[in-house]
């Protein structure tokens, strides 16, 4: 089922999931047991992230040096087959421009569809020290808005290289947004304007990066709407569960913690992990009590405070 299909027939609040594959050598064991775990809660869908590959030098014993390219946490795509195969749980896996050719893109759209997925992410990807070769006809996808024309031209049955009888590939697109705007837009107009061209290119629904303070997430919603972006837009939030991440959250994902939370964490330290549910339970209320039809957690390495707050929430 599509992503806008779940929100479409949703009659009770909805808590959507997104988790990252495990390092390279590491076995699916503890990422399936989440999503074991996560069963419970009746999860929509579940996004499974993707990874740019990256350029890796070594110097070797005879004093020269050998470059390598690989992907530190590879399986995308077999993880959305596994987990929505086996546990019939809809999966999102996210679809990169950076690291990835045109070609090698519409491959793993093939693939996606002969699994049965049809739901994908289309973002730009973190920054890498990787290009992949673009000789040959090859081309890449520099900007999300053409990743989303290239995957909207699929479901067209348009592909690369003309094709006799094409089927068109089913796929549902969402894209990223930014209530406090992308660290590269110099302000939230072209952060609008940005996204719309996003949607505008054929993307179906927007979740957006984590926020603390639902101010921003109302505020953003009245931008889009303003502008004539009108696909349903899911908030996403991050449970803090130490207080490193005061500091880690706002440098890696350029965001703002409200002072307000940000003083109750540093005046009662040792129960950082109490105050960062009780934070994220009383945003979803809010964000519910609005309307909001879905939630979308960033579980990344804590699943358990992740599911004592979904848990509170739908006892």
């Amino acid at each position: 089922m599509f992503v806008t299909e779940h929100l479409e027939r949703a009659d009770r609040p909805l808590f959507s999931y997104e988790i990252i594959p495990p390092p390279r050598g590491r076995s699916a064991r503890d990422l399936l047991s989440i999503v074991e775990h996560l069963i419970v809660f009746r999860p929509p869908f579940i996004d499974i992230t993707s990874h740019s590959a990256e350029a890796v030098y070594e110097e070797l014993p005879d004093g020269t040096v050998r470059r390598r390219i690989r992907n530190k946490r590879p399986g995308t795509i077999s993880l959305c087959g596994i987990i929505q195969n086996r546990y019939n749980i809809d999966t999102v896996p996210h679809l990169l421009c950076r690291g990835f050719t045109r070609e090698e893109t519409e491959d793993a759209l093939i693939e996606l569809n002969f699994l049965g997925i049809h739901n994908v992410l289309a973002i730009r990807g973190d920054e890498t020290n990787y290009k992949p070769p673009v000789s040959g006809g090859h081309s890449v996808n520099v900007h999300p808005d053409e990743l989303v024309r290239q995957i909207a031209d699929l479901r067209a049955g348009t592909y690369l290289e003309e094709v006799a009888d094409p089927d068109p590939v089913e796929m549902c697109v969402g894209v990223g947004g930014y209530p406090e705007k992308h660290v590269e837009s110099p302000n939230m107009q072209t952060e609008i304007q940005r996204l719309k061209a996003k949607v505008d290119s054929g993307a179906d629904y927007i979740v957006t990066q984590m926020f603390f303070d639902n101010e921003d997430y109302f505020r953003f919603v009245d931008n889009c709407r303003a502008a004539g972006i009108l696909v349903p837009i899911i908030p996403g939030l991050k449970v803090i569960n130490s207080v490193h991440q005061l500091s880690s959250l706002p440098r890696n994902f350029h965001i703002t913690l409200p002072d307000v939370l940000v003083g109750e964490i540093q005046t009662n330290r040792k129960h950082v992990r109490t105050i960062g549910r009780a934070w994220a339970i009383r945003q979803c209320e809010e964000l519910m009590a609005r309307g909001v039809k879905c939630v979308h957690f960033f579980v990344v390495n804590d699943a358990d405070s992740v599911f004592d707050v979904v848990k509170k929430l739908q006892t």
